[in-house]
């Protein structure tokens, strides 16, 4: 089995060149892959690989101050969910386009709500309900009766904000605004920005929804599908157990079993996201990887595109 570890941690950084060379050079050897991004303000991060390899990396990072409280979700897999390892040096460990938005800095950012309270907060009528992720990962599972913005990334948030947000709150006066999204990251820098720009009552999941997952019974009712996950996995269900979606090869978007079954789908090179969006050219170039892809897996290696799986790989983590 591999240990996945889900982290991150806003905390003024320094010297990152140098930490991403340590990082590198102790993560690789130990079998470890994954993404890590590291910027001023941070470290986001979603790694896999033999357990002793992964809490080496944890126990690195928590030797950096302004980390020492770094913590992590885990889940298991099967096999290596990830085709390589990366260390990036980032302007923002996830990209909202406000630079005067750091939440290590400002003590106004959103109430965290332990698992455990979440569902009597959302099953409040006072309280407005709000999934920050991107609109291809709310399709495939969210608390029912969650706003979903329909963005493309998170940094389409403020926009948001102002044009719909504020409107709707100023008409439903909720008497809490609760935010979720896939580890907690997105929420902890929108309820910081949301706090600046005058809202009350901001509340936000604690762990975001993989450690709801971890930590609630099915039998709540209040989760619905699965949870997109920045690996091969794709999306896990409520036992964090790998789900029934996998990725369209062409355009990256999810895809359910019924996605698959439809005239649209071919593997590798088209969907119902993408059968109008690419050229002919295009089609037959796919195809064409994935007749490498498919030769590859019968020869028993591992091509590298199969192994990415998308443009959306690891290296976006959670939209950043």
């Amino acid at each position: 089995m591999t240990l996945v570890a889900a982290f991150y941690r806003f905390a003024a950084l320094e010297a990152l060149p140098r930490l991403r060379g340590e990082l590198l050079a102790l993560a690789a050897p130990a079998g470890v892959r994954g993404t890590i991004l590291l910027a001023p303000e941070g470290v986001n991060g979603t790694i896999s690989g033999p357990e002793e390899g992964v809490w080496a990396v944890l126990a690195r990072l928590r030797q950096v101050p302004g980390l020492e409280a770094l913590k992590a979700t885990f889940s298991q897999a099967p096999e290596q969910v990830f085709a390589r390892l990366r260390v990036r040096l980032k302007r923002e460990i996830v990209a909202l386009g406000q630079p005067q938005v750091v939440p290590y800095l400002d003590s106004r950012v959103g109430t965290h709500v332990p698992p455990e309270q979440w569902e009597a907060l959302i099953a409040d009528p006072g309280t407005l309900l709000i999934d920050t992720r991107n609109a291809y990962e709310v399709a495939i599972g969210s608390f029912e009766g969650a706003i979903d913005p329909g963005s493309e990334s998170f940094s389409a948030f403020p926009t948001w904000v102002e044009q719909t947000l504020r409107p709707l709150v100023e008409k439903q006066r909720p008497q809490a605004i609760a935010m979720f999204c896939t580890g907690g990251i997105r929420c902890e820098k929108a309820s910081a920005y949301l706090m600046q720009q005058g809202f009350e009552g901001v509340q936000q999941l604690q762990g975001g929804i993989l450690r709801y997952l971890q930590t609630v019974p099915p039998a709540s009712g209040f989760w619905r599908g699965e949870c997109f996950v920045f690996d091969q996995r794709v999306a896990l269900n409520h036992q964090l157990e790998p789900g029934g979606h996998s990725l369209c090869h062409a355009c990256g978007w999810p895809l359910s079993p019924v996605d698959r079954n439809l005239a649209s789908y071919e593997e590798g090179v088209s969907c119902r996201h993408c059968q109008e969006r690419f050229s002919d050219a295009d089609r037959a170039r796919f195809a064409e990887r994935q007749r490498q892809i498919e030769r590859a897996q019968a020869l028993g290696a591992q091509h590298l595109d199969a192994a990415m799986g998308s443009a959306r790989d690891a290296a976006t983590l959670a939209g950043s």
